[in-house]
């Protein structure tokens, strides 16, 4: 849409339905504007998948693999085609705004929403983003970058005020968003936390640079109930308020303009920049635009060749792929084989139609060929998860499931349906409700003592079979809504049940203002003895040609509102661990974290791959690893401690509302460089299934500042199978003028090759990897003289370096050295 065609249509309306404009009408959608024949537009979660406007586990999602996993592909052309899917998925469910991508970064291991990120780095986490962007908005859905800006924890971080240097702030947290207005990004969310004592919705940073010096020219809109007041955003650029209809701009923004506290040109310009984006998302025209779906079969070939891009072959003493013809039982280890974490905790979360497990998926590829034996191993110590339609039924109607009730003051019915899960997050808005109650007919498969939970906050009960075994009144204490609303904690009663005799289970919950939506029923069965428990699962290990052990994180450890206190996977699973690979050393370790966890005996097992939440065909992808009809095509996206202890960076807790980013452009492998401290695994690490030898590199010695150059590097493909090399450059000046990080990515790109093939990657470098923000100067500068380029497998394993010499212009080709063979080099 033409911009004076903007102009005349924010001149039809009157302040009021201005300022109505810039506040959400619901949860989910913007308002609608008959003046100017504008619908509503819809917003809807990700990056994990689409989930609609409701939080109802009967609308089902596609569910990608965790960010980090896709920042684990480095593979842009994967991340456009998800892209893609989930704009397909969006226009099928009437969404116009995906929530995503995050482009926040990995600072600490110990980052609750490390899964919905993609890295460490700014120049990955920007080449990644910027792909996903470029995949959902090609087909007219609109992408949304987030959390604007160093939004990069979770404790506190409704109100933490991160300090920040300008430069890190520049080079390092701004970067990603600064390619994603490149790449063309239709709104910018700003985050809950404060920077520098200012909170992110009324920041400057939202006018300069983001829409001057930038550019951008479509929305800023806060996170949700980001906006406290009513003045400061609305002089500032902030541009949309969510949710609503209830904001403060929503009660006090007209006012506020006819005082002349905010200027009406303020608001015009909002205005503006709403219908711009309601003119690409279609918003304007009576029906949706048209776009060509993806079918639920090429779906799911695409995330299941997701998960084999993303997973990361951190070890392999030539244990993989394993043989199919040489495997008569195959031993698969481990609760989280049969039940993975496929996504994390939090606002994000969608329901997915099925989810393939690793068991599942290696019981389908074996069928017919090997005996799959499983043995879960000792019960990983967690809170029980919500029912489902596994073990109970709707006590009224006898189908699989839970009933939901709403209930009067007086404890009549006013609302009744059958639900799939005991997770309800929005039982609806039903009037005079004054009590939510879940039920459900328990089959115990087991004889023993069950652990059954209730979540949410304000006063409820729990009874089994008629007896109230919880009755109390939980505080709600917190005011971020990812627990007050999604993820609350759960009340937990042992009760014990004879597997012969059903049991009726009624939780109720009253709901009383500011206890939030989220109701959840959960069980769990008795603990298996740990001892018989790990006896079982170091003989199926013993007595198998080949061993596949899963061990990962819990719900509640890896999920939106809370940050980790350690990375350890427990004792328990530790042990299973280290049992098992001495049972038998053809033991591969999966390892189901959205995250870097610690482990202690990765030395001990024939194989480590690193799965991530790898999405709902996790199993069928992983199958494909094991088993050598994909590759793992993975190379870390965030470096991996081999103990806490050794991490240089982890604090995430505020001290009096302060959260100091005081190691400044040193973060990941950058902070581990500068102390010179030895990870378990480096940035940029994966080994696939073949074997590669950089046989020279063509790089050029000199060039101007402010040109974009290539490096070019030559592989062979020296083993027996097709693979894939991802060649990194890295950049670093040792004699630099200002602080400068040991040495930095500057580029990247993948190749192919078959067997004993040759392939030759070009890596464009552009300016702006030689260049350093100046703050005396307000302004970017690119020191002249020497720097070191070097090629690497990862960050810390240099295959080749050279000097590179950054002065004026280049006018002629004199300045290209060509070498014919690895240089050597300090691989440290």
């Amino acid at each position: 849409m033409r911009e004076d065609v903007l102009d005349r249509l924010v001149e039809k309306l009157s302040l009021e339905q201005k300022v109505r404009l810039l506040t959400g009408s619901t949860t989910w959608r913007t308002a609608a504007e008959q003046a100017i024949a504008l619908r509503e537009m819809v917003c809807s979660d990700g990056p994990a998948g689409v989930r609609g406007e409701a939080w109802d586990e009967r609308r089902t999602s596609a569910l990608l693999p965790s960010a980090s996993a896709l920042g684990a592909a480095w593979d842009e052309r994967l991340l456009a085609d998800l892209g893609g899917l989930l704009a397909s998925e969006a226009v099928l469910k009437g969404v116009d705004i995906v929530l995503a991508p995050n482009l926040n970064l990995h600072r600490s291991p110990l980052g609750g929403r490390h899964f919905e990120c993609f890295s460490e780095d700014p120049e990955l986490t920007a080449r990644t983003g910027a792909a996903l962007i470029r995949g959902i908005q090609d087909r007219g859905v609109a992408a949304t970058a987030k959390h604007f800006v160093a939004n990069d924890s979770e404790t506190d971080r409704l109100h933490a005020d991160v300090r920040v240097s300008e430069r890190a702030l520049r080079e390092v947290y701004l970067a990603p968003f600064e390619a994603a207005v490149e790449a063309g990004v239709w709104l910018v969310m700003a985050g809950y936390n404060s920077v520098d004592g200012t909170t992110m919705t009324a920041h400057p940073l939202l006018s300069e640079p983001l829409k001057g010096e930038w550019g951008f020219d479509g929305v800023a809109v806060s996170d949700w109930a980001a906006v406290r007041t009513t003045e400061e955003p609305a002089r500032a650029a902030l541009d949309l308020a969510m949710p609503g209809p209830r904001s403060p701009w929503a009660t006090d923004l007209v006012r506020a303009v006819g005082d002349g506290r905010v200027a009406e040109a303020a608001i015009d310009d909002k205005v503006r920049r709403l219908l711009r984006l309601a003119a690409r998302v279609g918003a304007f025209e009576e029906r949706r635009r048209p776009h060509p779906a993806v079918r639920a079969g090429e779906a799911r070939q695409l995330l299941r060749r997701a998960v084999a891009a993303g997973a990361v072959l951190a070890r392999n003493e030539d244990v993989l792929p394993f043989d199919i013809g040489t495997l008569s039982t195959v031993a698969v280890i481990g609760e989280h084989a049969a039940s993975p974490r496929v996504q994390g905790g939090g606002s994000a979360g969608v329901f997915p139609s099925a989810v393939v497990t690793p068991l599942a998926g290696i019981r389908a590829r074996l069928r017919g060929r090997s005996r799959v034996v499983y043995a879960p191993g000792p019960t990983v110590t967690v809170p029980p998860p919500p029912l489902d339609t596994d073990r109970c039924t709707d006590p009224r109607s006898g189908e699989p499931g839970v009933l939901l009730r709403c209930l009067d003051a007086e404890g009549r019915e006013l609302y009744a349906e059958r639900r799939l899960s005991g997770r309800q997050l929005e039982p609806g808005e039903v009037p005079g409700a004054h009590t939510v109650e879940i039920s459900a007919l328990l089959r115990p498969e087991t004889t023993g003592t069950w652990t059954f939970g209730v979540g949410g906050f304000g006063r409820m009960t729990l009874s089994v079979d008629g007896r109230t075994v919880l009755d109390g009144t939980y505080p709600c204490e917190t005011d971020d809504p990812a627990i007050v609303h999604v993820t609350p904690p759960l009340r937990t009663v042992r009760v014990l049940l004879d597997r012969k005799r059903p049991v009726l289970l009624v939780a109720r919950r009253e709901l009383a203002s500011g206890t939030g939506r989220a109701t959840v029923l959960a069980a769990a069965p008795p603990e298996r003895d740990p001892a018989a428990a790990l006896a079982e699962a170091v003989d199926a290990a013993r007595g198998a040609d080949a061993v596949i052990i899963v061990v990962g994180t819990t719900e509640h450890s890896e999920t939106e509102g809370y940050d980790r206190t350690d990375l350890s996977l427990g004792r328990l699973q530790d042990d299973l661990v280290r049992a098992v690979a001495a049972a038998n050393p053809r033991t591969v370790a999966v390892v189901n974290s959205g995250g870097p966890v610690e482990l202690p005996w990765r030395g001990e097992v024939g194989a480590l791959l690193l799965a991530w939440f790898p999405g709902q065909e996790a199993g069928a992808g992983l199958a494909d690893v094991l088993f050598g009809r994909s590759e793992p095509g993975g190379r870390l996206p965030t470096t991996w401690a081999a103990s806490l202890a050794d991490a240089p960076v982890t604090r995430t807790r505020p001290v009096d509302g302060r959260l100091d980013y005081a190691e400044g452009l040193h973060i990941g492998y950058r902070a581990w460089l500068r102390e010179a401290r030895e990870p378990a695994y480096w940035f940029g690490h994966g080994l696939g299934y073949t074997t590669w030898e950089y046989e020279h590199v063509d790089a050029p010695a000199r060039i101007g500042i402010g040109d974009t150059f290539t490096v070019r590097v030559t592989l062979r493909n020296t083993g027996r199978r097709p693979g894939r090399e991802v060649v990194q450059v890295y950049l670093a000046r040792p004699e630099s003028t200002v602080e400068r990080p040991a040495r930095w990515l500057a580029g990247y790109a993948a190749v192919h090759a078959d067997a004993e093939g040759t392939v030759t990657a070009e890596v464009v470098v552009t300016p702006r990897a030689l260049r350093h923000w100046s703050s005396e100067e307000q302004t970017w500068r690119t020191e002249p003289g020497p720097y070191r380029l070097m090629v690497g497998r990862s960050a810390g394993a240099m295959e080749w370096e050279a000097p590179l010499i950054a002065a004026g212009p280049v006018l002629d080709g004199t300045g290209d050295r060509r070498a014919g063979s690895p240089l050597p080099v300090d691989r440290a």
